[in-house]
Formats: structure tokens, sequence, C-alpha cells
């Protein structure tokens, strides 16, 4: 199969690393000086320091027009605020499109990537491609599970040819809203676990945290036209958890820092890369509160985010709570 990924990331270029085995992968990079130092070293030095290049991947850079003439499946591996840029530019397509990033778009309606898509390029036949994957293990081949979802019965199967493969299982999946909440919220919830962690609070509340948001995330899908098992699955649990406990979790990295008295600024501008639940959280808040969804730890990691609560006040905000029934 001929797949082209659009953006060469650590996740881009992780998915691309592990298919270029099987199949005729090209990596685009947007930044031609970081696609010629690339192609120098073989090796994405930026977001992947020391995982070879495999001989088989191509490289691009500049107009992605041969690449995608010649792509059976294209995949967007963009940060959230790109996307729609991104599949704009996608819309006349006609091959199935997938794209990596997880989060709500951080505009004034919040929308999830797949309602992106219905705007900005709604002839597409598209999906995600989610679930608890660190992008440095998918490269050096470490077993991993994903999920891909779609409405479309016929990209879910070209995701599962395209990817499954000995070191990374891809199951299928047709509740996108479910993939795709699970995929964003986990990234608020990690902020939370990673403060906790910072704090010292013991591992008590790690597993409150991870449990109640849990919760949070399952009340916002439902009201979003989920499925409850969705998130007792790989894209929810399962990314949660990994994102919320994980040594390489960007998110969790950020509510670490936080808790030792970093700005926000200071905690971003230290990691490097994006992390998706500081840009999302605004929104994620603002669409639960639009459809009447409590959300109490993505409020209170929104308060800090915004200066409107410090380390300490936000635990203490959590744990003063009124009680409430487990279900609720």
């Amino acid at each position: 199969m001929r797949i082209c990924v659009l953006g060469a990331g650590a996740w881009g270029t992780a998915l691309a690393v592990n298919a270029a085995d099987r199949h005729a992968v090209t990596l685009w990079a947007r930044d031609a000086q970081q696609a010629a130092a690339m192609a120098a070293a073989r090796e994405n030095a930026r977001y992947l320091p020391s995982i070879p290049l495999p001989p088989g991947l191509a490289l691009a850079c500049g107009d992605a027009g041969p690449a995608l003439a010649q792509a059976e499946l294209v995949i967007v591996a963009t940060p959230m605020a790109a996307l729609r840029v991104q599949l704009q530019a996608l819309r006349a397509l006609a091959v199935p499109v997938a794209w990596l990033c997880k989060g709500f778009e951080p505009t004034a309606g919040g929308l999830l990537a797949h309602e992106v898509q219905a705007q900005a390029a709604p002839q597409l036949q598209a999906g995600v491609l989610s679930g608890p994957s660190f992008a440095q293990e998918v490269a050096q081949g470490r077993p991993t599970a994903m999920v891909a979802a779609s409405a479309h019965e016929a990209v879910r199967a070209l995701l599962v040819e395209a990817f499954h493969g000995p070191n990374l299982r891809i199951y299928a999946n047709d509740d996108i809203v479910g993939v795709e909440v699970g995929g964003a919220v986990k990234n608020v919830l990690a902020i939370a676990t990673g403060l906790a962690d910072g704090l010292a609070l013991g591992l008590n509340a790690r597993a409150a945290l991870i449990t109640r948001g849990l919760a949070e995330m399952t009340r916002l899908g439902l009201a979003l036209g989920a499925r409850a098992d969705t998130f007792m699955g790989l894209s929810g649990l399962g990314d949660l958890v990994l994102t919320a406990t994980g040594d390489l979790s960007r998110n969790r990295r950020v509510g670490l820092l936080l808790a030792e008295g970093r700005t926000l600024a200071q905690a971003v501008d230290s990691l490097g890369h994006v992390a998706e639940g500081v840009y999302c959280a605004h929104a994620v808040v603002q669409r639960a509160r639009s459809l009447g969804v409590e959300m109490p730890i993505a409020e209170v990691v929104l308060a800090l985010l915004e200066g409107r609560q410090r380390p300490v006040d936000a635990v203490a905000a959590l744990m003063g709570r009124d009680p409430v029934p487990e279900a609720g």
C-alpha cells in the first residue's frame, strides 16, 4: 500500500517508521530545513532522536501534490489547531484520510476532529487512529494496541490493513465520537494527575483522579452521542491510564511542572512538543457547560491553566465538593 504521512513531528514520524517495512511510505515535512536534516542524518533528531529512519522510507517537503497523487491512504499528523486548514487542502482527495490528533478545536465552537472534517471537507472518506500510544515506543517497535475509528467500514478496514503488524495491533470501532472524546479529554485529566503527583499527594489521589476522570469523560461522551462501552476500551480507559501515569506523557509533565511552581508558559516552553491538554481544556469545559455536563476535574484544570487557582487551591477545590453518589 502507498501511504503519505503529512507532518514530520513525533507521531507522524513514528507511524511512518513503523509502517515502512510493510508499505511504501512517504513522510512529508512542512519545514524544508527539518526535511533536509532528516534526509542527511536519516533521523528525526528534533522529535525522535536516536530512532533511525528505515531505508525504504521516502522523505518529501514543499509541494505535497506528487506524494498525494500516488497515495492510497493519507495520514494527517498535525496538531489539532492545524487540522481544519489541512483538511480543507485535501477536500477534493479521492482516497481515505485519517488524522492522529487528539483534542477539541481551540475555537469558540470547540469541535471534535470529525466535526471539523464535516465542515471543512465533507466529501472525504475519513477517520481517526487513536489509543494508548507514545510515539517513541511505536517507533521502537514496542507492542502497542490502537483503535481505527470511522463511520465508514472501508476506512476502518484500510487503516487496519495499513498499520496492523507484528508490533502494532489495530482494532476497528465505528464509534468515532467516543474514540475522539476519549482521546481529547484524557489530555486534560493527565494534567490533573501530573499535578497530584507533583504535589506528592500519593497513589490514592492518583487512582481517584483517574477513576473520577473516566466518569467525567464518559458523561461528556454520552451527551455527544457516544457509546458507554467505548470508554472502557483502548481509546478511553486505556489512553487515560497511559497519559495520566506514563513518564513520556507531555500533559502529565505540564501538571508536574505547575506543581513545582513553574508558570504555564515556562512549562509549555520546556516541553519542545505540543501538549494538547493545554490548548483544548477551555474547549472541553465550554462544550460540557453547553450540554449541562458536570466536569469538576476539567473545570479545576482550566482554572489552574488560566491562573485563577494555585495548585494547592485546585486540590482543595476538588476535595471540598459536596458528597455525591458515585454514579453521579
